[in-house]
C-alpha cells in the first residue's frame, strides 16, 4: 500500500488536531467553570432571597403575636371584671338563700307549734334593707358596663387589612417582574391560515369555516391554523399574555422565522418540529410540545390566561398560568439560533364549542430588554 499523503503534510496535520483538541479541551474547562458559577451565583440568589422571606415571615410573626397580646390583655382585663360582677351576684344570692331558709324555718315552726311561737322573739324582718343591698350589686354589676375596646379593634382590623392589601400588591412578586418585560405584539395577517380570522388591532385570531380568498404568500401557513406576530425578538427578555377563555381546544408558543408553511408535514404544527416551543390545551389535558416530543402536563383546570415568557440570556422559554405565575412547563432551548415570534393556533371551533378567539393581552409599557 502505497502512502498517499507526504510525511510532512501528516506531520502538519497531526500539530493541527493536537491545537484543535487543546483549544477545545480549554473550551471545555471554560464551559464547566461557566456552569458552576452560574450555580454558584444562583444558589446565593436563592438563599438571598429565602432569607428575606423568612426574614418577612418572621417580622410579620411577631407583629402578630404582639397584637394578639395586646388584645387577649383587653380580654383578660375585660373577663376578669366580669368575674368580679358575678361573685359580687353569687354571694348576694347566697345571702338571699340564707334568709329564705331562715324564713322558712320559723314558718314552718309557726305552723307545727302555734303556742311556742309566743316564747320566742323573732327578728324584726327588714325587707328594705335586702332590696338595698341587691339594687347595688345589680346597678354595679352591669354587663353592658364592660366591653372591648371596639373602636381599637376596628382600627387593628383596618391596619391588618391594609397590610394584606399591601402585600397582595407585591404578590405574586414574578408578576410584577414579568409584566415589565411586556412586549406589544401583533399578529401578521399575511402569515394567518385562509381559515382564520384577524381583528382588525391584529391582537386576536379566530376561526371560520369559510375558506377566505386571500393570496397564496410563501408565509402563509396553508394546512396549519397557525398565525405568527409581525414582530420578532432577538435579544432580552418578553413577555406577553394570552385570553383563552371560553376555549376548548388551542396551541400557543414562539416559533423561529423558519418553521415550515406550507403542506402537510407534522413540523409545520407548533412544538412538532425544532423551530417552534408551545403548549397545547385539547380534550381537557395540557401538552408542552418541543421537536415533536409530547410533554403531558399535571393540570386539569381551564385556565383562561397563559403567560408566554422568553429570555434570550438564559435560553428559556417558559408557559404560566397568569393569575398566579404558576409555572406549567419550561423549556430550556439553550442559544437560541434566531429571532423568536408569538405563535397562535385557535383550533376548529368544534360545533361551536371552540368558537371564542385567542386574544393577546397587550400591555401598554414599553419593551423592556433588560
Amino acid at each position: 500500500m502505497y502512502n498517499l499523503f507526504p510525511q510532512d503534510a501528516l506531520e502538519r496535520h497531526h500539530t493541527s488536531l493536537k491545537k484543535q483538541r487543546v483549544a477545545v479541551k480549554h473550551r471545555l474547562k471554560e464551559l464547566a467553570a461557566r456552569q458552576s458559577e452560574i450555580t454558584k451565583k444562583s444558589t446565593a440568589i436563592k438563599d438571598s432571597v429565602l432569607r428575606k422571606y423568612q426574614e418577612i415571615h418572621a417580622v410579620l410573626e411577631e407583629d402578630m403575636r404582639i397584637t394578639l397580646s395586646h388584645l387577649e390583655m383587653e380580654e383578660r382585663a375585660a373577663v376578669s371584671a366580669l368575674d368580679a360582677f358575678m361573685e359580687r351576684n353569687c354571694t348576694q344570692i347566697q345571702e338571699i338563700e340564707q334568709e329564705l331558709a331562715r324564713i322558712s324555718l320559723a314558718l314552718e315552726q309557726s305552723n307545727t307549734e302555734p303556742d311556742t311561737m309566743s316564747f320566742f322573739s323573732y327578728p324584726e324582718l327588714d325587707n328594705t334593707e335586702i332590696a338595698e343591698r341587691v339594687s347595688d350589686v345589680l346597678n354595679q354589676s352591669d354587663p353592658s358596663s364592660v366591653s372591648l375596646d371596639e373602636a381599637k379593634a376596628s382600627q387593628i382590623l383596618t391596619l391588618t387589612n391594609n397590610m394584606l392589601l399591601l402585600v397582595r400588591s407585591q404578590t405574586p412578586l414574578m408578576k410584577k417582574l414579568l409584566k415589565s418585560y411586556s412586549s406589544e405584539v401583533h399578529l401578521d395577517p399575511q402569515t394567518a391560515h385562509p381559515k382564520l380570522i384577524i381583528s382588525p388591532k391584529s391582537d386576536s385570531v379566530s376561526y371560520t369555516d369559510t375558506w377566505q380568498k386571500l393570496p397564496d404568500l410563501p408565509g402563509r401557513f396553508d394546512t396549519t391554523l397557525n398565525v405568527i406576530s409581525l414582530q420578532g425578538f432577538r435579544f432580552g427578555h418578553h413577555y406577553w399574555e394570552i385570553d383563552v377563555t371560553g376555549k376548548t381546544y388551542w396551541e400557543l408558543g414562539v416559533t423561529y422565522p423558519s418553521i415550515p408553511r406550507k403542506g402537510t408535514s407534522e413540523d409545520c404544527w407548533l412544538g412538532r418540529g425544532a423551530e417552534s416551543w408551545c403548549v397545547e390545551f385539547f380534550d381537557g389535558e395540557y401538552t408542552a410540545w418541543h421537536g415533536g416530543l409530547p410533554h403531558q402536563l399535571p393540570f386539569s383546570k381551564r385556565f383562561s390566561q397563559i403567560g408566554v415568557f422568553c429570555s434570550f440570556p438564559a435560553g428559556l422559554v417558559t408557559f404560566l398560568e397568569a393569575e398566579k405565575m404558576m409555572p406549567l412547563f419550561s423549556f430550556c432551548a439553550g442559544t437560541f439560533l434566531d429571532c423568536l415570534h408569538l405563535a397562535l393556533c385557535p383550533g376548529h371551533d368544534h360545533n361551536g364549542t371552540n368558537s371564542s378567539p385567542i386574544v393577546i393581552c397587550n400591555e401598554t409599557s414599553p419593551t423592556s430588554d433588560l
